[in-house]
């Protein structure tokens, strides 16, 4: 198994190096770190007697004596007032548009020809719907070239590749969103009126602190220019001590001889910090975000130990100051529990977001480093691959030509030459002439097949329809409902599960597309309103005149010529539409009061409903098995206008005996009998839509879509 991407985290700042080098955990949510590193300089950088350049580079000698990082990608920061942070909310707009608006967004807020810089963005939030993008917020990073290039200087002379370069408000913001705040919603349970709490993350440099204010989704930084070393001037000023004694006093406030004088000494510094502090969460309140509200204050940096300024702070804010002991989400107890990484696990917040960043599960992940140095790095890892590539195909032509050189000298037309291809060649020629009479000889035969043939179609063209009108007829009387219980007393009729058919008749249509458009209105899927009885009696049957409820299956043709579930085909071409006109006796509101068991939802329900299957069952006494209603042909049934729109409730039949008492009537009064006359329509295409592979030029009729 390969070994995982290691990432070393490194933070150059003012008063010292830290670095942290992570890899993947056992779960996909945690990091587990293997090595630091915490290396002071001799001086601060910004005393006035200090060489910068050297410090610097001495620690990054003394880093790399220590530690190897071949093969570990590198992440460093740069000071969040060294670059420049813009939060834009964009219009809705398509995502492909993004980058476009962005750069027209940068050219507009970046105080410096975009040449000159290295500029980087991401969406930090917001949705989308299909392919637009939705109340998104795109963080803005640059920074100036040469800037960028003056911090790569100390890893580049010592021969160090840097993978990424980040702001260090942001790597701040990757450290607490991962390690301080895991119980935040779901990004779409995100609701922007009514955020999660914010946390503030506080971390306080030599020369500077850098504020970030986060609710997860949501991120807002700012620089104070108010460090550690403010601590010391303060001192140095009050106190007439030299800045070396005063900065050792500053880390030994505890032990000093007269503390009160001290922090005497400092209360100015504390009070400009509060200050600071209260008119930026200010800010952030009134004018950023008004719906955010402040959770808690995380506090960073070794500064942060100085005795009392974390309880002056939570006193004086209002909110809870949190200083950090440990980090929840870093594992690794051969770092985590040494004595040099306790003391300063207050430094380490920065390198810790950098490792997560360059580990990928950081949320911002933008980077400063140029792209031509990024694109040289792709150039030179490329060039040893290019050369053996090219190594190679130069060593396979030199060898394809040699081959194909000896086989060239292996062989001669010439008849005297000691290895000749004479006899072959002349015997390839011969085979290729016998070839070519064998072709003439099979079409000239081909050809009186074809007139053979012509014949025979001709001859069988009368028959080979001649049982479509039976499988039409036999298969519609499939279709027919079956009484299979009543007798077929007079006294029945009304009862029977069957209709009656009185004619069928067919008409050859030119353009069933235009008959189907004339009567899709009857195929509506509607519910049909029956019509109010007279007074006193039970409701008449659904008016017979209502669409149909229960629409055909209406499918597109596949690549098979077949009807396919899904969607409306439409016919074109000519076809049959056969008229079937009958009656029905089941219409009794009495017997049925169901209004779909009677009526012309009867007819719809039963005969409409089997012409519109795919497959109707023949019975066990004709056989059994089924028959295929697509390929005999029988295509969008209709229940079309009724001769008679209402059942005729003046039928009516004699009265049998039983049904009345002779001693009182002898001459029984007939039993009304509502009859129903109908018609259905349907179209029919002997044989079925032909498969699409073989249809012929002139089809009777294809479905098409739409």
């Amino acid at each position: 198994m390969a070994k995982p991407t290691a990432v070393w985290g490194i933070d150059i700042g003012q008063s010292a190096l830290k670095a942290l080098r992570c890899v993947p955990g056992p779960d996909k949510d945690s990091i587990v770190t293997d090595a630091f590193d915490f290396i002071e300089y001799g001086k601060i950088l910004s005393q006035p007697d200090a060489n910068p350049v050297e410090l610097v580079r001495d620690a990054v000698a003394q880093f790399l004596s220590r530690n190897k990082i071949k093969n570990d990608k590198v992440v460093i920061s740069v000071p969040g007032q060294s670059g420049l942070a813009r939060f834009i909310k964009l219009p809705p707009v398509e995502k492909s548009k993004i980058p476009d608006i962005v750069r027209y967004e940068a050219k507009q807020q970046i105080p410096f020809p975009l040449d000159e810089v290295v500029w980087d963005y991401q969406q930090i939030s917001g949705g989308a719907a299909e392919d637009f993008a939705l109340e998104s917020e795109v963080g803005l990073f640059a920074m100036k070239r040469d800037q960028v290039y003056k911090a790569m200087e100390p890893f580049t002379n010592s021969n160090i590749e840097i993978d990424t370069i980040q702001l260090t408000p942001l790597a701040l913001f990757n450290f607490v969103l991962f390690d301080q705040m895991q119980d935040l919603p779901a990004e779409e349970m995100y609701d922007p009126d009514n955020p999660p709490p914010s946390t503030v993350v506080m971390s306080m440099g030599t020369e500077s602190t850098d504020l970030v204010v986060t609710n997860g989704f949501k991120v807002w930084q700012r620089s104070i220019p108010i460090g550690g070393s403010h601590f010391t001037k303060a001192i140095v000023k009050d106190l007439k001590l030299n800045f070396a004694t005063a900065e050792h006093l500053k880390r030994n406030s505890a032990n000093a001889e007269d503390p009160k004088a001290l922090f005497q000494a400092m209360r100015p510094v504390f009070s400009d910090l509060l200050t600071e502090m209260q008119r930026s969460l200010g800010y952030f309140t009134n004018n950023v975000d008004r719906a955010a509200s402040i959770g808690k204050v995380v506090v960073l940096g070794n500064v942060m130990k100085l005795p009392g300024l974390q309880k002056y702070l939570g006193q004086n804010l209002g909110y809870e100051v949190v200083p950090l002991n440990r980090f929840r989400g870093l594992n690794g107890p051969g770092v985590v529990d040494a004595p040099a990484f306790k003391e300063n696990v207050l430094a380490f917040g920065v390198c810790y977001g950098l490792a997560l960043q360059g580990l990928g599960m950081a949320k911002l992940n933008t980077s400063l480093v140029p792209k031509e140095i990024l694109q040289d790095r792709v150039i030179r890892a490329k060039k040893p691959w290019a050369a053996a590539a090219a190594a190679l195909l130069m060593l396979g032509m030199g060898a394809n030509y040699f081959t194909w050189h000896q086989v060239r000298e292996s062989a001669s037309l010439d008849p005297k030459a000691p290895t000749t291809f004479a006899p072959v060649v002349n015997a390839a020629d011969s085979l290729v002439r016998q070839q070519r009479e064998m072709a003439e000889n099979f079409d000239k035969a081909k050809g009186k097949f074809n007139k053979t043939d012509e014949v025979g179609q001709s001859l069988l063209q009368n028959v080979a329809s001649r049982d479509h009108w039976l499988e039409m007829t036999r298969a519609l009387s499939l279709c027919m409902p079956v009484e299979k219980t009543l007798g077929r007393e007079p006294a029945t009729i009304g009862k029977r599960n069957e209709l009656k058919i009185d004619t069928l008749y067919s008409a050859w249509v030119d353009d069933l597309g235009a008959w189907q458009d004339r009567t899709n209105k009857y195929r509506k899927v509607e519910t049909p309103v029956a019509p109010k009885p007279p007074e006193g009696e039970q409701p008449l049957p659904n008016d017979p005149n209502a669409p149909n409820p229960n629409p055909p299956n209406q499918d597109a043709v596949g690549l098979d010529g077949q009807p396919q579930p899904g969607a409306p085909f439409r016919l074109r071409g000519g076809g049959w539409v056969v008229w079937l006109q009958g009656h029905h006796y089941h219409n009794d509101a009495k017997l049925f009061p169901n209004g779909d068991d009677r009526g012309s939802q009867f007819v719809i329900r039963s005969l409409v409903a089997n012409l519109e299957k795919d497959k109707i069952e023949v019975p066990p006494e004709l056989g059994g098995g089924e028959i295929d209603l697509r390929k005999v042909g029988i295509y969008l049934p209709v229940f079309s206008k009724s001769p008679l729109p209402l059942p005729d409730m003046n039928y009516k039949r004699p009265a049998l005996a039983g049904e009345y008492d002779p001693a009182k009537n002898p001459s029984p009064d007939p039993i009304p009998q509502p009859r129903l006359d109908f018609e259905i329509m349907f179209a029919w295409i002997p044989g079925g839509l032909p498969a699409k592979s073989a249809a012929p030029t002139e089809t009777p009729a294809v479905a098409q879509n739409p």
